[in-house]
């Protein structure tokens, strides 16, 4: 998929009785109260999303086999250092109904597009316009598509493990590097896709790992739009996923406006769960340089040894 077009605007219902609620407020020294998570109606389909934390709004994108669930880890250090954060499963993953035509849409020109408008609109819902987006994976290309679309809305990006572009199509990179069919999984791969998918996650995972999604099933390239990217950008990347090269990291780097690149040594793809406090380091010492006027926005790195 190449250059990414204008999305249409989607058909934001308001779910009735719902609020974006995370933990309620208690008397110093108690603890937080649990609350049920919300969902959004969003084109006719119920949107599972949480909030948790005052502050800035940073928003956690999940990866292609994923769903909020991914970010348990992550997100705690993200509130505790004084952010709101903001989840919510794409349509199709985890807690989210899918529709009736749900594979006809994943393997369509329509994914990317729309599932920028399922973020413009949650974003919408809960009174949030300027805002940090973090993306794992498929995640990114939703992030770099909402940046391109809604500059002004976009504080800084972070793509973590995100591919640059596709030397082969989607559909042979795909046959190539994933386990093709749910029960030839490993047992605890399994286990992991029915916690995140429920019932639905062996039809979920077969059509995942074909093709569709963010990536599309032809040739995959981000670069044409990457220069459209004018908020600081970080890459985040491991040395050594089984998926993409760590080469791609560069390629995507390179064509930032405003861009940052961090790589993770000894790290599979999956930076988030295998270096889960390097990630929430690296992305908070992000936020805090590009933000909160720790880093003078016109300083160049130095260009000799000397200086």
């Amino acid at each position: 998929m190449g250059v990414f077009q204008q999305p249409a605007r989607l058909h934001p219902e308001r779910s009735p009785g719902l609020s974006a609620v995370g933990r309620r407020r208690t008397r110093k020294g108690e603890e937080p109260e649990e609350q049920p998570m919300p969902f959004e109606t969003v084109n006719h389909l119920q949107v599972y999303y949480e909030v948790h934390g005052e502050g800035e709004v940073v928003i956690l994108m999940h990866h292609g086999f994923g769903c909020t669930k991914i970010w348990k880890n992550i997100y705690p250090a993200f509130v505790a250092e004084g952010y709101r954060i903001v989840m919510f499963d794409r349509r199709g993953f985890g807690r989210s109904e899918q529709g009736d035509d749900f594979q006809d849409f994943y393997e369509s020109d329509r994914y990317r597009p729309e599932s920028v408008e399922e973020l413009r609109i949650i974003k919408e819902r809960l009174g949030i316009k300027e805002c940090h987006l973090v993306g794992q994976c498929e995640g990114g290309v939703v992030g770099v598509d909402y940046s391109v679309t809604y500059p002004q809305e976009v504080k800084t990006l972070t793509a973590a493990s995100t591919q640059c572009y596709s030397e082969v199509p989607m559909t042979e990179l795909n046959r190539d590097r994933f386990v093709n069919n749910f029960a030839d999984l490993d047992p605890g791969l399994q286990a992991k896709m029915i916690d995140w998918h429920g019932a639905a996650a062996e039809s979920r995972y077969n059509q995942f790992a074909k093709y569709g999604g963010a990536y599309g099933s032809n040739y995959f390239d981000l670069r044409p739009i990457l220069p459209s990217v004018g908020c600081p950008t970080l890459v985040l990347y491991p040395d050594r996923s089984s998926i993409f090269a760590v080469e791609q990291s560069t390629a995507f780097y390179r064509l930032l406006p405003r861009g940052e690149l961090a790589v993770f040594p000894k790290c599979g793809h999956n930076t988030y769960d295998q270096r889960p406090e390097d990630y929430t380091r690296t992305v908070l010492d992000f936020l805090r340089r590009t933000t909160k006027g720790e880093q003078d926005r016109t300083a160049r790195p130095a260009m000799t040894c000397l200086a």
